[in-house]
């Protein structure tokens, strides 16, 4: 889009068309190189969680050329921690996240974007959530896949998690032009380190 962004049909035109180009430019990206970046990930992942050691880490399911926190959940389960994925339980109100290990049942249903989640089991409320970014700014505002599903849970819960939003430098942005519903990740991780918003 060129030209000044004023307005809300504006931004919502700016994000729909930099969604489509994030997402292609990720997509497009050799798997050996978002292998690379995605160990760089990891071992910064691991050092910001055992400085937070959250007794209850929500994380998400990989999907469309995101970077994969499997082999770090599976180790954090290892390790003793409780993990849990979102569930889109109503579809347009917030997420639900239940308790996940290994090998347990899944289901994909259509209001989850075809994305595995736990078929059952009761809801937890993490204490630091994983979340992906399709874009991102140096306010710490993400830019996802446009449901706004992680602004609408944040803004409900009574309690407020540690928000770690993952994804990689090629979705660095100058702005997502945040809107009052837009809720700032606590912290960035990418390739490139780790980024705490102050």
């Amino acid at each position: 889009m060129t030209g000044p962004i004023d307005g809300d049909s504006d931004v919502a035109a700016f994000r729909r068309l930099d969604r489509a180009r994030l997402l292609a430019a990720r997509e497009a990206v050799d798997p050996a190189v978002r292998g690379a970046w995605s160990l760089a990930i990891t071992d910064f992942l691991t050092a910001e969680l055992e400085r937070l050691k959250p007794a209850t880490l929500g994380f998400y399911w990989p999907h469309r050329g995101e970077y994969d926190p499997m082999p770090l959940i599976r180790k954090t389960v290892a390790d003793g921690r409780q993990v849990a994925l979102p569930v889109v339980a109503v579809r347009g109100q917030p997420l639900e996240y239940r308790a996940w290990l290994p090998g347990m049942a899944m289901t994909a249903a259509r209001q989850s974007f075809g994305i595995p989640h736990p078929r059952e089991g009761p809801p937890v409320l993490p204490d630091a959530l994983l979340i992906p970014l399709l874009g991102f700014d140096d306010a710490g505002y993400r830019l996802g896949h446009g449901g706004g599903y992680f602004d609408r849970t944040l803004a409900a819960w009574t309690h407020r998690p540690v928000t770690i939003g993952v994804g990689f430098e090629l979705g660095r942005i100058v702005t997502i032009h945040p809107q009052p519903h837009d809720v700032p990740m606590d912290t960035i991780v990418t390739e490139g380190g780790v980024f705490r918003r102050d």
